[in-house]
Formats: structure tokens, C-alpha cells, sequence
């Protein structure tokens, strides 16, 4: 008895002190079970991965791989020629036995980081993506309120004429700012009428207030989507409840309402300050700032000489700039928005 236990003792010490598998065996074992799955867990893991192939593959070559490569080019030394081979940096810093780049230029970048006007460019664009994102939270926000919360008559009929601007690019809201606000636009010619001013000295559809406008019309409805389905959680009891203490609209608003649809806020917030800058078509057809916004710019870097490597270096520092603030955004909060 007593060799018995002292033999399994030794069994239980041998099978305790042997090592764990390591992270690639793991890793290796994860794959196996999505390949060949044996478990329910397996299983599910397996369904998992199929769910997310067609957007993993579209976005490997409609995303990462054009962005690979136009970070290539904006190190190229040559305008017209990829002349960044991977291969060949790691060989010479192999062969010399140091850092060594063959072929790689920081020029463009040097030239966004350097050059007084680019920085111009940049502030524009993010003081610009700021007070419009403001705005569009200043309209959404109320409207959100009122839908969730009023019976409003034709409220469906609302909804659908807020939701509409989600469906039209760009180019076409600017041009309906133009019909609105432009120099023969219906709101100029009321403001004419009204004030006897001539109308030229009323249009803003091509200033900064027309741009403004432009922007709010993109924004707002994805903002309002959002909020909406922020506002279908909210605890209505905790409401009924101030508003019997004797709590005001405002003040059931401020302490009850708006802290349990904060975080909702907060990715509404995101939400239109990454579409306030991804905006291309508004901007062009009403430029208004100058120097102009980084994606007007862009296309300027293109349009303007084909200066690929200066807007390759542009379309990757917004990528970057884009998503580090987005991660940012929902590292040290509780929005939830798509990356």
C-alpha cells in the first residue's frame, strides 16, 4: 500500500510538474479544431471564423493591401516607381549588421510634418471635423429625445426623412445646399424678399456656413441612428420616478437621461468626427476653406501634378490618425461603434 501510494504520488508530481503546451501549440490546436472540430466549442468557433471570412478577405484586399501599398510608394525614392522592396532591407541590414534602408525616402513625410502649409491643411481639417461633429450632436441629441419620447404625429414619416441623407453622397447634398443657399437658392431668395437685400450678398452656399451646413446634413443622420437605439435602453422607471420627486424635463434630463445615454453620446461623437473627415464630395463641390480639408487635398496632390508620394504619405497619416483616435475613443469609454 504504502509503494502504491509513494508510486502514485510520484505519478501525480510527474503529471503536475510536466510543462504546458506553449502559445504556438495552443494556437496550433485552436486551428485544428476549426478545421476538424470535435467539440461544440470547436464547432462554434468554426461557424465564427466562416462568419467573418467575407469581410477578413474583402478587407485584406479592398483595406490592408492597398494601404501596404501606399505606404510603399510614400517612401519610394522615385515619383513614379515602388522602389521599397522588404526583402532587400532585410538583407543589407543582414549584411551590414545594422539598420539599413535601400530605396526608402521619408521626403514626404518630411515634407507634411515640415512645410507651414500642410499644417495649415491639418489644422483645418480637425478644427473644421470638431465643430461639425459638435453641431451634429447639438441637433441629433434633441431630435433623438423628441422621437423617443413624444408621440409625435407622421413620426414614421419623420423618420424617414431623417434617414433619407444616409442613402445620398455627397456631391448631391451640396448641390441641394446650392439650391437652398446658393445665389438663386430658395432660402436666399426669401431672405432677399424678406430683408430687400440683393441675393449675391446672401448666399452662403460656397462659405464656410454652406460647408457647415453640408457637413451637418451628412452627419446628423448617422449620429440620430446611433442615439436612437442608445434611447431604447434607457430606464424609463428611474424618469417617472424624478419627474414624481418633482424634477423638472431638464433636470430629469441632465440626472437621469443622460448619463445612462452617455456612452452613446460619446460613439455618436466618433461616429461623426471619423465621417466629418473621410468627407471628399461635399468639400469639392463647396470649397470654402482655404487652405482646403486633408481629403480635398489630396485629390489637389493628385489632380495638380500627380504627386503620388505626397498624397500617399497624406493617405496614410489619415489612416493612422483615423484609427489611433478611434481606439483611443473606445479604449476609455463604453461606446460601442464600429471600427
Amino acid at each position: 500500500m504504502a509503494t502504491d501510494t509513494e508510486s502514485g504520488g510520484e505519478h501525480t508530481g510527474l503529471s503536475t510538474g510536466r510543462a504546458s503546451p506553449g502559445r504556438a501549440a495552443r494556437a496550433l490546436a485552436a486551428l485544428r479544431g476549426v478545421v476538424v472540430p470535435v467539440t461544440e466549442r470547436d464547432r462554434a468557433r468554426r461557424r465564427l471564423v466562416l462568419l467573418c471570412l467575407p469581410f477578413a478577405s474583402l478587407a485584406a484586399v479592398a483595406g490592408f493591401y492597398p494601404l501596404w501599398e501606399m505606404l510603399k510608394i510614400s517612401l519610394s525614392t522615385q515619383q513614379f516607381t515602388t522602389t521599397v522592396n522588404v526583402v532587400d532591407v532585410v538583407a543589407t541590414s543582414a549584411r551590414r549588421l545594422q539598420p539599413s534602408f535601400p530605396g526608402v525616402s521619408v521626403e514626404a513625410y518630411r515634407t507634411l510634418f515640415t512645410d507651414g502649409y500642410y499644417r495649415a491643411v491639418a489644422v483645418n481639417t480637425v478644427w473644421f471635423a470638431v465643430a461639425t461633429t459638435l453641431g451634429a450632436l447639438a441637433v441629433a441629441v434633441p431630435v433623438a429625445h423628441a422621437l423617443e419620447k413624444y408621440d409625435l404625429p407622421a413620426k414614421g414619416a419623420v423618420l424617414t426623412v431623417l434617414s433619407f441623407p444616409n442613402s445620398l453622397p455627397g456631391i448631391v447634398a451640396a448641390f441641394m445646399i446650392i439650391v437652398l443657399a446658393g445665389n438663386a437658392g430658395l432660402v436666399t431668395n426669401l431672405l432677399a424678399f424678406l430683408s430687400g437685400r440683393p441675393p449675391t450678398s446672401l448666399a452662403v452656399a460656397t462659405s464656410v456656413v454652406g460647408l457647415f451646413f453640408g457637413y451637418l446634413y451628412t452627419m446628423v443622420p448617422r449620429a440620430l441612428l446611433l442615439l436612437r437605439g442608445t434611447y431604447a435602453e434607457v430606464n424609463t422607471d428611474a424618469e417617472e420616478a424624478a419627474r414624481a420627486l418633482g424634477a423638472s424635463p431638464w433636470r430629469t434630463f441632465r440626472y437621469v437621461t443622460f448619463p445612462q445615454i452617455r456612452s452613446g453620446v460619446v460613439g455618436a461623437g466618433i461616429l461623426s468626427l471619423r465621417t466629418a473627415f473621410a468627407i471628399f464630395g461635399t468639400v469639392l463641390i463647396l470649397t470654402a476653406i482655404q487652405p482646403p480639408v486633408w481629403t480635398l487635398q489630396i485629390n489637389r496632390e493628385l489632380a495638380n501634378g500627380f504627386n503620388i508620394r505626397v498624397a500617399s504619405a497624406m493617405a496614410t497619416v489619415w489612416f493612422a490618425f483615423v484609427l489611433g483616435f478611434t481606439v483611443l475613443g473606445l479604449r476609455y469609454t463604453d461606446a460601442e461603434v464600429g471600427m
